[in-house]
């Protein structure tokens, strides 16, 4: 009977990518439970470990205890390979020890790699596994020296050194997890030039997709044409992070507790900063919970459109994002197509668009409404900020998740789960699931609007 389970499990990938990602959590969890992995001595509880596995296995960076002071080394050593096995995808990893053992990949860890990568064909795919790790492991040697640069100024270069790895690792998967000592950390460098520079290139360069690094890196080399994909994953994600950076610096700008005791270089840093690890990562520079609640609002509409498909980011995808705002202006144009770039969008993307925005936008609303119910005298913008944040994957808050109950600690845990495999194997199963029609119902008409 469990052998006939697994062999079902082998021929739909997208269950087993599920399979795959609660299985290295529940490892992780168990390892963080362990005296060794807390500085205490007694590990964690279950039920903090199970969070804290989850946020960053699903690339968060929400967390229950504080990182820097709770955990031992091997503690946080656990952490940062959750969150780059996570980031990358456990696929990935598999892929590249194969290769370094010379063994054939078979057909069937093609096709959970295709999932894993979030790819909609077997072509190149292998290939792309070794782009994928080559590409992370240059990326984050790179901000690793570059931000232990900065930090030997405040600390021991050896720690300067770990600190830098560790930072980078996380910013890079968009986890957003740190280790200096207490919550907020980053704030203490809103107005440093290389910190603010150095984590958000990270993060954008996480957050765009290894399939456009891949692209933009062959079209430099060989000059091939770029996609449509890549055009529309740099436009959206560029339009986005100026809309966003704008909108904060308005927002906060006189604000006493955020923007307004910064200099002028220091608001645009905060507001950049901000506008940037909204969509995909969980770290800060300026205090969350002092912002304005129209601040905190566009925020939340940010985390919700996430990262790219394809990265370590998590939301509902600017891709899917761009093809909703297209269907919508052809809509209000009179137009029957969705043209980017003088490219025609099929019906099925728009479809396949509006299902994962809907079944996003349940998970949302069905954790903010559990959590309205199990933590009493909380305000409501802080509960749909922290769903959302749990949801897109970001690990931004408020400062309720260290106050959550046990069951609003399970609540957001499988957030942060639906939020990373959820919809992008909803899409892949839909993908796999077409069934040819040999009839079609009579036309029908309905009031809309």
């Amino acid at each position: 009977m469990f052998s006939k389970v697994i062999n079902n499990l082998r021929h739909d990938p997208p269950k087993m990518l599920v399979l795959g990602f609660a299985v290295i959590i529940v490892i992780g969890a168990f390892l963080l439970t362990l005296p060794a992995a807390t500085r205490s001595g007694t590990g964690l509880s279950w039920i903090d470990a199970l969070f804290t596995a989850t946020s960053a296995t699903c690339v968060t960076g929400l967390v229950v205890v504080d990182t820097g002071s709770t955990f031992t080394l091997f503690g946080q050593l656990v952490i940062l390979s959750l969150i780059q096995v996570g980031g990358l995808g456990f696929m990935t990893f598999a892929t590249f020890f194969a290769m370094l053992i010379r063994r054939k990949i078979s057909l069937k860890e093609r096709l959970l790699l295709r999932e894993s990568l979030n790819q909609i064909s077997i072509e190149g795919i292998v290939r792309l596994a070794r782009m994928v790790i080559i590409f992370t492991a240059i990326i984050e040697l790179a901000g690793a020296l570059l931000l232990a640069v900065r930090f030997a100024f405040d600390m021991p270069l050896g720690q300067a050194l770990y600190f830098g790895l560790f930072h980078s690792i996380s910013n890079f998967n968009n986890a957003g997890f740190d280790i200096l000592g207490h919550f907020n950390s980053l704030t203490i460098y809103v107005e440093d030039p290389i910190v603010n520079l150095v984590i958000p290139a990270l993060i954008i360069l996480g957050g765009i997709g290894f399939i456009v690094m891949a692209e933009m890196y062959e079209y430099r080399r060989h000059k091939r044409r770029v996609s449509l994909h890549t055009k529309v994953v740099l436009t959206t994600s560029a339009w986005l992070i100026i809309a966003g950076t704008v909108a904060i610096f308005a927002l906060e700008y006189n604000n006493p507790k955020t923007l307004q005791p910064l200099s002028m270089l220091g608001k645009f840093f905060g507001s950049f900063y901000q506008s940037v690890a909204a969509r995909t990562d969980g770290s800060n520079t300026i205090s969350i919970g002092d912002m304005r609640h129209s601040s905190l609002f566009f925020m939340i509409i940010l985390m919700f459109i996430g990262a790219s498909p394809g990265s370590t980011g998590g939301g509902i995808k600017t891709t899917t994002f761009a093809t909703l705002l297209g269907a919508v202006w052809a809509q209000v144009k009179g137009k029957e197509d969705v043209i980017f770039f003088r490219q025609r969008i099929l019906p099925h993307m728009i479809y396949k668009s509006l299902t994962v925005t809907v079944s996003s936008l349940s998970i949302v609303i069905a954790s903010s409404m559990i959590l309205s119910i199990t933590e009493q005298n909380v305000d409501f913008l802080t509960i749909l900020f922290e769903s959302t944040s749990a949801f897109g994957t970001v690990g931004l808050s408020m400062g309720l998740t260290p106050h959550l109950t046990d069951v609003g600690r399970i609540v957001i845990t499988l957030t942060m789960f639906a939020g990373r495999v959820g919809p992008l194997t909803i899409a892949f199963a839909l993908a796999q699931r077409k069934q040819k029609e040999y009839y079609r119902f009579p036309k029908g008409k309905i009031m809309i609007g």
